[in-house]
């Protein structure tokens, strides 16, 4: 399969150097896009002289905004499958094989990869983990699909969402919402297994003070993209 790693990144200088050349000089067989999302650190210009394949984005456009721009260049480029993992390093590539697997084999449109499953390695913290499963029970009783681990960005998808999510995807905080996107236009959905590692270096975007924030607005979100897709549907 022609597959494109999507890798999102905002101020990940200390960062990228390491996930760049881990793919390149290991999984030569992927093809890979940056997207600088407006960083106001050194990350455009490490991106620059290592002459690494990037996408700079003139403002932060947020992790959606740049996400979305992934997916269209995906599409644009006629990628059959494409692969969303975090700039800062918490994403181990070496599960990706087994997930193309899934969906080269046809057994699944989107694969989530779910550090929940074997509860091995970095788990996040408590508070975080109380909120996923308070995500991953709503996402259930919205779709009926249950994730355990929807706020994972480690997830791949074929070419079918791959146009989809060009067109339409979340603005802010979008994991759940897009898992909402994809189940209710009736995509294949499972998990995989992986391994996630804690961030080196820099900082979350979701800090503990946004904590509380995120929770109302992606839950909010996922309840509004559901009922507007029954709406639109029963008006056709």
């Amino acid at each position: 399969m022609k597959c494109l790693i999507i890798i999102p990144a905002y101020n990940e200088a200390g960062n990228i150097e390491k996930v760049v050349n881990n793919l390149v000089q290991n999984y030569p067989q992927y093809d890979y896009v940056i997207i600088n999302d407006g960083s106001v650190d050194d990350t455009k210009k490490i991106c620059k002289d290592r002459k690494y394949e990037v996408l700079n984005l003139p403002i932060n456009m947020g992790i959606g905004g740049a996400v979305q721009t992934g997916y269209r260049y995906a599409r644009d480029n006629r990628y059959d499958a494409a692969v969303q993992i975090d700039g800062d390093g918490q994403h181990d590539v070496a599960f990706l094989g087994n997930m193309l697997q899934l969906i080269e084999s046809g057994q699944a449109d989107a694969v989530i990869g779910s550090r929940f499953m074997e509860r091995e390695g970095f788990q996040s913290s408590q508070i975080r983990r109380i909120g996923i499963r308070f995500l991953s029970c709503l996402g259930w009783i919205l779709t009926g699909v249950r994730v355990k681990d929807i706020t994972s960005g480690y997830r791949v998808v074929n070419r079918s969402f791959i146009q989809i999510f060009a067109d339409d995807y979340p603005a802010d905080y979008p994991e759940p919402e897009a898992m909402v996107i994809a189940a209710v236009h009736g995509g294949r959905i499972t998990e995989y297994p992986v391994v996630m590692k804690e961030r080196e270096n820099g900082e979350s975007s979701i800090t503990l003070k946004k904590s509380v924030y995120y929770m109302c607005k992606v839950s909010l979100a996922m309840i509004i993209r559901r009922i507007s897709f029954g709406v639109r549907r029963q008006m056709r």
